[in-house]
């Protein structure tokens, strides 16, 4: 054997056999050799054993890293990516061992099929229409099996001539928050912590649009005296940088105008969120909690479906609500008018009258990103 070649095996713990020089390979020095059937019984692994014994020797150390240290630990060698890639394998062959070797009923084979293809399913951007049919259905299957309810969830392209945008009556803004109310139960989005998509600043009267000044947590009655209230979310910019500074194009910008995430494609490591000139993005430090009785069921999969903990998240323009044909639910629950929505390629459209008939402005127009969201008052 050459001694150029090396050759790797995986170390699957105390136990592990070394054969002494000099031996047959039994383990045993010459003239003691067991029998063989003996030494294989007292050798013998349960698959589960064998499983937990392979992904520990691979990815033990990994197994106590949050997100952010999985994200951003990246030295490796050929070595230890042969060892991490072979440790994905044992997991997903774990799972398929284990709905058969263990897990008798047919439910349980079921949902393990169905995370062994979520755990090697694509990109979203790149699917076919085929493709995302099958994924969101699986999504479903999914949730029934563990559940057992029943979700709605869309794949609907985006349509054509169609070009979603916005705008806000800053004179009709009250500052009540109905926006922000509707927001989080349309979009599932987590009820344990203060991670709201829209946010409404409320600003001195004469001080400008003075964000670090702005009192984005007010509790107190409203209007309050002397002020004015402004709201911020995505603006779904044109040209947006948090797609050009995504390391796995977890992120882009669909037909329509609307800026998306892939949840299951997302690595978590916020480029895009330090990238947004708005500040408007999020990120889950901890897994969504959602009482199951308020979980919106109808769902699309670039929009409001469950999302895990480590990910990014955003306005979507309630994208599935939009593509529908109906209006974001921030803007059916204001009880001002203050919020306009609408497809900006239909000049008939009351957004279009907006922009064509208003002193419309966008926040910080000299980047050139290009918002596809304005303001304007009476």
């Amino acid at each position: 054997m050459s001694n150029s070649k090396k050759w790797y095996t995986l170390d699957l713990g105390p136990n592990k056999r070394k054969s002494p020089s000099g031996t047959c390979g039994c383990g045993h020095s010459q003239g003691n050799c067991k029998d063989k059937s003996q030494e294989q019984k007292e050798e013998e692994l349960s698959a589960d054993e064998f499983y937990e014994r392979a992904v520990n020797a691979a990815i033990g150390d990994e197994r106590k890293k949050d997100g952010f240290e999985q994200v951003f630990d990246v030295k490796m060698d050929r070595r230890d990516a042969f060892k991490k890639l072979t440790a994905s394998l044992l997991i997903g062959a774990g799972a398929v061992s284990s709905c058969t070797s263990v897990l008798k009923d047919d439910a349980s084979k079921e949902k393990a099929q169905i995370d062994w293809e979520e755990q090697f399913k694509g990109n979203y951007k790149l699917m076919t229409d085929e493709e995302k049919k099958s994924t969101v259905d699986r999504l479903m299957r999914s949730y029934e099996l563990r559940t057992g309810k029943n979700i709605s969830m869309s794949s609907k392209n985006a349509e054509e001539d169609v070009l979603f945008g916005y705008a806000f009556n800053i004179s009709k803004c009250q500052g009540y928050m109905n926006c922000v109310s509707a927001c989080v139960e349309e979009n599932n989005q987590d009820r344990s912590s203060q991670m709201q998509y829209i946010r409404i600043h409320e600003m001195e009267d004469g001080k400008g649009f003075n964000f670090n000044e702005a009192d984005d947590n007010y509790y107190h009655e409203v209007p309050a005296e002397g002020h004015f209230y402004l709201g911020t979310q995505c603006f779904h910019c044109d040209n947006p940088p948090c797609v050009d500074v995504c390391p796995v194009q977890a992120t882009w910008k669909e037909e329509d105008g609307l800026v998306v995430i892939d949840y299951d494609w997302c690595v978590g490591c916020r480029y895009c969120m330090a990238a947004c000139p708005y500040d408007g993005r999020r990120f889950n430090w901890s897994k969504p909690e959602v009482p199951e009785n308020e979980i919106n069921k109808n769902q699309h999969y670039l929009g409001n479906r469950m999302r895990k903990k480590g990910v990014m998240e955003k306005c979507t323009f309630c994208v599935q609500r939009s593509r529908n044909g109906k209006n974001p639910a921030c803007v059916e629950a204001c009880p001002t008018g203050a919020r306009i929505f609408g497809n900006l390629l239909d000049p008939n459209s009351t957004i279009r009258w907006v922009l064509e008939h208003k002193k419309v402005f966008r926040l910080k127009e000299d980047l050139g990103t290009e918002p596809k969201f304005w303001y304007f008052m009476d």
